[in-house]
């Protein structure tokens, strides 16, 4: 006999799963339709005025739709112009490569850049199905709570729901950041001072029989010091001169004297 309002289920047959199937539809909406990139990128600058330097980078980031995240200065005592201004931008993704050229050109003398872009798309794609799933899971789990009968069950449940809450927090946390790093870059920047050109001792020249007397004794000083250097370095040579003439005058009189000797009578 044949079915007027539906088809006959069949013997074996896997039932339908309308909820598994809007359920998987919805995890793959959820998917990014593009790819999260993570953008960094360090950069080191010579300026003469590091203060005037670190304004003008946080205005280009303002500018751009970013702002300031962090920011250090070191100075010394002694000179006050001297140091080191280390500054943190974060700058929306779709400025990002023009406002780093921008800071590259406009704030000194580029010293060293360097860049980073980590691809995250399956990272943020496997968070983002997680926080769904976990969230599916804490709505079955109410009406699993709303259903039960004794009191072990409904607090057995209400413990799986408080730890679905805690693991969807974390969860949530995670896609927050991974949503902030993949909308902002990020540029860190190092202000550098000029180091000051030394200044030349001014050369004073006096006149006079006092300055005539000092010059001469300095000249004197120096003379003597080069003549003993030089006593020093020829005196053990002169040793050794000294002592092989000794030897030799006292061989060659010894010789003298064996040759001088009596001679045999006749």
């Amino acid at each position: 006999m044949g079915a007027a309002g539906g088809a006959e289920a069949v013997p074996g047959a896997a039932p339908s799963l309308p909820g598994a199937a809007a359920k998987q539809a919805g995890l793959t909406a959820l998917l990014p339709s593009r790819q999260a990139i993570i953008y960094t990128a360090s950069l080191t600058v010579r300026a003469g005025d590091i203060r005037a330097a670190a304004v003008r980078a946080a205005q280009l980031a303002s500018s751009a739709g970013g702002y300031v995240s962090s920011e250090t200065a070191r100075f010394s005592r002694r000179h006050p112009a001297d140091g080191t201004i280390g500054i943190q931008l974060k700058i929306p993704v779709a400025s990002y490569q023009a406002t780093l050229a921008a800071l590259s050109a406009q704030l000194g003398t580029r010293l060293s850049l360097s860049q980073r872009a980590q691809d995250v798309t399956q990272t943020v794609a496997d968070v983002t199905s997680r926080v769904a799933s976990a969230r599916a899971a804490i709505a079955q789990l109410r009406q699993l709570l709303a259903r039960a009968g004794s009191v072990s069950s409904l607090l057995m449940v209400q413990d799986q729901i408080n730890a679905e809450e805690s693991s969807l927090e974390a969860l949530q946390s995670q896609q927050r950041a991974l949503a902030h790093q993949t909308t902002y870059g990020t540029v860190t920047v190092l202000l550098v001072s000029r180091q000051p050109a030394p200044a030349a001792r001014p050369v004073k020249i006096a006149g006079g029989f006092a300055a005539g007397l000092a010059t001469g004794w300095r000249a004197l000083r120096e003379v003597t010091s080069w003549l003993l250097t030089g006593v020093g370095a020829l005196l053990p040579f002169l040793v050794f001169v000294i002592a092989a003439g000794y030897g030799g005058l006292r061989g060659w009189r010894w010789l003298a004297r064996h040759r001088s000797g009596p001679r045999p009578a006749d």
